[in-house]
């Protein structure tokens, strides 16, 4: 970057007086000649990230730990429900393609969150039923373009018979019929909620599982849970690893504030927990390789985790690059996120019995970095 050349974005590291602060709170003391509304104008627009992610809400709780970018520009628009794809779906579930940027589920601290600062930056959980709703009436229209112009016109005049039979006699107030055409919308997400059974980081795309129905959310949280889903990940990372298991206990807080295996010297940790990921080898680009990791267990962050304590950090992992003794592993690839990509799911119908697989391939922000890559490493 030459001298005169301006960052596209100013970095911000929070310290202890923060925890507990709110994210509007925390710029306007570090930027103390903006006015308030700069700063609000500012997340709204989508200039504010917390920890790589965007973020829109001025209420959102910051802490110490906490790394905050605010950029010179606004950051593309957040995940839609019309970004979202179908794979499959039926009465009892939903395979969908995660894109990355969102995350899976609310946090548990967010559950009570207001229905405004919800809607701020949904979970992709959240925007499954707009999702659903947008397939189906995609797929009626489909159906009702295939149909004979004999079928079609008999089924218009059925339609102008119905609609002259319920035609208002009256005049309503336009504001009853916004309420009540909410209120149908507000039944039809209902009718379309699903319930998560795994989860994928927020920056990590792919192929991801929702129930449709509390009943069968047990029964695949069960097939997870004895090892009957089949989950093998895309990735790149640093070096080149050997095919290999790696089987650890990780905890909560490794004694840097980041999740991690458990350290040696330490007793009991109540938030410890077994975690095993084979990795396997593809292909070696210059000084990184593309693997494919299979989970036996889903432990958060488990496969950055294993990866980066290896030696072999994940390319584009903001988080794990640093160590336990806060010594940084460098990452020249330039990759635009973190290059981990959910690409296998397979797993049997937890009612028909059905064998069901699902691939996705690299999604386009990845698929172009590892090209150059590719090319670069000739």
């Amino acid at each position: 970057m030459s001298k005169r050349e301006k960052p596209p974005f100013q970095l911000m590291h929070l310290e202890p007086s923060d925890d507990g602060s709110v994210l509007e709170r925390a710029l306007k003391k570090r930027l103390t000649d903006w006015s308030w509304g700069e700063i609000r104008d500012a997340i709204r627009r989508r200039r504010v990230q917390v920890n790589g992610n965007l973020c829109m809400d001025l209420q959102r709780k910051v802490n110490a730990r906490d790394v905050i970018k605010l950029w010179n520009e606004s950051l593309p628009k957040p995940v839609e429900a019309s970004d979202i794809r179908i794979v499959y779906v039926d009465d009892f579930l939903v395979v969908v393609e995660k894109p990355a940027g969102i995350t899976s589920v609310r946090h548990f601290e967010e559950r009570n969150l207001s229905r405004k600062r919800r809607q701020l930056q949904p979970t992709f959980e959240e925007l499954i039923p707009d999702a659903l709703m947008h397939h189906f009436q995609s797929q009626r229209s489909r159906d009702s373009s295939s149909r004979d112009s004999s079928s079609r016109d008999s089924s218009e005049g059925n339609h102008r018979q119905d609609a002259f039979r319920e035609r208002p006699q009256r005049v309503r107030d336009p504001r009853s019929h916004r309420a009540d055409a909410q209120k149908s919308l507000e039944a039809l997400r209902k009718r379309y909620s699903v319930i998560a059974v795994h989860r994928l980081d927020r920056d990590t795309s792919g192929l991801m599982i929702f129930a449709r129905t509390q009943s069968i959310a047990q029964s695949l949280g069960k097939a997870f849970k004895n090892h009957r889903v089949v989950r093998k990940y895309h990735a790149v990372v640093h070096s080149h690893p050997a095919e290999q298991t790696f089987d650890s206990i990780l905890v909560r807080d490794r004694g840097d504030g980041h999740r991690g295996s458990k350290p040696a010297d330490r007793g009991d940790d109540p938030t410890e927990q077994r975690a095993i990921t084979h990795v396997r080898p593809i292909e070696k680009i210059g000084e990184y390789s593309l693997i494919e990791c299979q989970l036996e267990t889903g432990r958060t962050h488990q496969i950055r985790i294993h990866l980066s304590e290896a030696g072999h950090l994940l390319c584009g992992d903001a988080i794990y690059c640093r160590n336990r003794e806060g010594i940084t592993t460098p990452d020249k690839s330039n990759a635009p996120r973190q290059a981990l990509h959910s690409a296998t799911l397979a797993f049997d119908h937890p009612i028909t019995g059905a064998k069901l697989s699902f691939k996705m391939p690299w999604p386009a922000d990845l698929h172009r970095w590892l090209t150059q890559l590719r090319a670069e490493s000739q």
